[in-house]
């Protein structure tokens, strides 16, 4: 049996009865709601269409990990009424979808936590432990969340890296959700490349046993798109694009 295997053997003994809720974070992929710095580069429609194809990838990836009973997953949304979410939810065969709220993204992630707690209370059951993915990703793999998973069973939290400075994956235990720290969603300046740097800070200054996963990029700019496309010749038909 090679490792990869061994880890999800493993994975499914561990939360066999407590599985682990991952959260995709996404904006709806509708033209000026997403990928609003992309958009000034290649186009609104172009930029919406590919959200839309980097959304689809991630649910793909997300319900391999749900197939394989390692996970349950849900989906929170912006940018789109809770009507159209469910319709849209429906077609792509997504059990549980809500949409974000407002507030910065600190408040957003502290909010999907407090969902999971709360209804872990009502229903008198253990508290999971949760992920929470973004859907910027192309080479998000079943890899790495499967790793991320197993890190939780030892660990308090687990971070996915990006590029930029912030984190494309953020995994609280058992043991920060109930009840849930409130320390990795304040004094943190959103939408900087300080986010990473401050929420380990804050971790080491609160005795939080963590660990990192390989750093990715998120695909915000024309530059990031380097790696899959031709920059020089960028002639992109946003509607064939293939992750």
């Amino acid at each position: 049996m090679d490792l990869f295997k061994k880890e999800i053997t493993n994975t499914k003994k561990t939360n066999k009865n407590n599985k682990p809720i991952i959260v995709l974070m996404t904006r709806w992929h509708a033209i000026y709601r997403c990928k609003s710095r992309l958009s000034k580069e290649i186009g609104a429609f172009k930029a919406a269409k590919i959200q839309e194809k980097l959304t689809s990838h991630t649910i793909k990836v997300a319900k391999e990990i749900q197939k394989e009973g390692l996970a349950d997953i849900k989906v929170a949304i912006d940018g789109i009424g809770i009507k159209a979410a469910k319709k849209w939810a429906l077609i792509n065969k997504i059990k549980t979808i809500a949409l974000q709220g407002p507030g910065n993204l600190g408040t957003k992630m502290k909010r999907q936590f407090l969902k999971n707690h709360s209804k872990n209370t009502l229903c008198r059951q253990i508290p999971n432990s949760v992920l929470l993915i973004g859907t910027d990703l192309p080479s998000i793999s079943r890899f790495d969340l499967t790793q991320a998973i197993q890190i939780l069973n030892h660990k308090d939290m687990v971070l996915g890296p990006s590029s930029d400075g912030g984190y494309w994956l953020i995994g609280l235990s058992t043991k920060l959700i109930d009840p849930l720290c409130a320390w990795p969603f304040s004094g943190i300046s959103w939408g900087t490349d300080k986010v990473l740097k401050k929420t380990i800070q804050l971790a080491s200054l609160n005795q939080i046993d963590y660990q990192l996963l390989q750093t990715k990029n998120d695909l915000d700019n024309i530059i990031d798109l380097s790696p899959w496309l031709d920059h020089k010749s960028f002639q992109i038909s946003a509607s064939s694009y293939q992750l």
